[in-house]
Order: structure tokens, then C-alpha cells, then sequence
């Protein structure tokens, strides 16, 4: 009985850890990053990533509206250059159920083994953010999240991206978390 306390618990824990994003990001520790106030798109490297150009289009202004939000703003003349790419694969999850082995009472099974494996698969998908500097056309900041992708359904992959985008560049710039 003391186990089915415990089971919305554990369900909740299960579908919080499959929505996840994890998030890393890299950087130059010369630059100084309130130098930074403008961005465009770098397109060369946007049409290398190897996603719709429609899923594009929403990473596109996930990052615009992010970058908006910090006081930055878009520029033909940018002190930044925005690129993207991303990775994908297949994600295999092995379950085993094997609740034991013998005879015995069990509210849902009495007797012999009972149990079993569940296999489960999806697809995750890793989103790059690359920050250039314009000037010298270095490499001066990335941002790396990596979540399960939705694809059936348009609002929540695109609900989906925003999330990744946002927890991607709640990191930029360095020590904007710690403030």
C-alpha cells in the first residue's frame, strides 16, 4: 500500500527527467562581453544546419526574441554574428521491470515471475548556438542544449524550441546566471 503513495511521485519524476534540457556553453575568458550590443545572423553557417527551413525559421526568432530581451538588438552592422547547428540521434531507453522471482502475494500478480522489459526510443536532438565576434570573425561564445524532440505536434515543437533556445541563452552572457 506504501507503494502506491509513492507512485504519482515516481510519475512525476519520470516525465520531469524526459523534458529536460541540458545545457552547457563555452567561452572566451579574454573577451569582455559588455562590449557585445548588437547581432545578426551568419547565413553561411545557418544553411549549413541540417534541420527544415521552417524549424530554422523558429530557432531563428527564439534566438532574436532572447537576445532582444538582454538589451541587445539586430543590426546590419553587428558587433555579433549568430550561427547555429545541430545533431540528432536516436535515443534507445531499456526498462526492467523484474518486480522478483518466486511464489508469493502481490496486489496485482500472485505467484511465479512477473515483470518484465520495456524498450523505449526517441529521438534527441542537440541545438549549438555559436556567438561570433564581427570583427575578428572568432569564435567567442557557445551555447549547447540537447532535449527529446516533439515532431507530431507544430505548437508544442515549437513551445518545445522556445524552451531550448531560452535555457541555451539564460547562460549568455557568462555569469548571468550567478547575478
Amino acid at each position: 500500500m506504501k507503494a502506491l503513495k509513492f507512485l504519482p511521485l515516481l510519475l512525476l519524476f519520470v516525465f520531469a527527467s524526459c523534458s529536460t534540457v541540458r545545457v552547457a556553453t563555452d567561452f572566451d575568458k579574454e573577451v569582455n562581453f559588455n562590449q557585445y550590443n548588437s547581432f545578426a545572423f551568419f547565413k553561411p553557417g545557418i544553411d549549413k544546419a541540417e534541420i527544415s527551413d521552417l524549424d530554422k525559421k523558429r530557432i531563428l526568432r527564439a534566438i532574436e526574441e532572447n537576445l532582444t530581451m538582454k538589451g541587445m538588438s539586430k543590426s546590419v552592422t553587428p558587433d555579433l554574428l549568430v550561427s547555429i547547428f545541430t545533431k540528432e540521434r536516436e535515443r534507445v531507453d531499456v526498462y526492467n521491470n523484474n518486480f522478483g522471482y518466486g511464489w508469493g502475494w502481490n496486489p496485482w500478480y500472485y505467484g511465479g515471475y512477473y515483470g518484465g522489459s520495456n524498450v523505449s526510443r526517441s529521438t534527441e536532438g542537440t541545438l549549438y548556438i555559436d556567438l561570433i565576434d564581427a570583427k575578428t570573425n572568432n569564435l567567442v561564445w557557445q551555447g549547447m542544449g540537447s532535449a527529446d524532440l516533439v515532431t507530431s505536434n507544430m505548437e508544442k515543437k515549437e513551445e518545445r524550441i522556445r524552451e531550448i533556445v531560452s535555457k541555451i541563452l539564460a547562460e549568455y552572457p557568462p555569469g548571468a546566471m550567478k547575478k
